[in-house]
């Protein structure tokens, strides 16, 4: 897939006000501060696209943008820390996965997972309840290019990710500043959407 246009649709606070039509859609989710608005815009080849901030949460949104006038990218807000309340979080979470157990259009969610820290609780628990509600999603190793352990932390994630599962599912690893992996993860997408007949 090769991305000619990608331009920002609409912020949602709410679900009831999410578009209504069939547009397919791929979503992005992942604890805050991992990297999530850097990969899009290195995805999309728009350096401004996703709103970059060097603090953690500040995504509140669920933030459409519609890529070659035909399929959505959703952001999701992250979870985890953020400088809001508990109530705040605990409204956001429960937001992010009504949005993932009930949207039609949804297609495939990409699970982003930073490669520079160690298997965090988070994500682990965030990817079972994904499973348990048979949610299809992927997972983007980020920040590769920044961390020197990245790829110990990447193995100690496969195995405590097995721990529960009985095989990883689709992994690509990332760089937004080396572009790594933007090829694979397009082809992937054009397979989701464009599904061989």
């Amino acid at each position: 897939m090769i991305i000619h246009e990608a331009e920002f649709v609409a912020s949602h606070a709410e679900l009831e006000t999410l578009p209504k039509g069939k547009i397919p859609e791929i979503a992005f989710i992942g604890r805050s501060n991992v990297g999530k608005s850097s990969l899009i815009n290195m995805l999309t080849g728009y350096n401004k696209l996703a709103k970059i901030s060097g603090t953690p949460g500040k995504t509140k949104l669920i933030n459409y943008f519609l890529v070659n006038k035909e399929w959505h990218l959703v952001d999701l807000p992250g979870y985890g820390y953020a400088k809001v309340s508990k109530h705040e979080r605990k409204q956001f979470l429960g937001r992010i996965k009504h949005y993932l157990d009930g949207r039609n259009q949804l297609l495939c969610t990409f699970l982003l997972v930073d490669s520079g820290v160690p298997p965090q609780k988070s994500d682990l628990d965030f990817a079972n309840w994904m499973g348990s509600r048979g949610i299809a999603f992927v997972i983007a190793f980020t920040k590769t290019d920044k961390r020197k352990n990245q790829k110990v932390n990447r193995k100690l994630f496969k195995e405590a990710f097995l721990e529960q599962w009985e095989e990883m599912p689709q992994a690509f690893v990332t760089s937004s500043k080396k572009t790594l992996g933007k090829d694979d993860m397009l082809r992937f997408i054009d397979g989701v959407i464009h599904p061989e007949t």
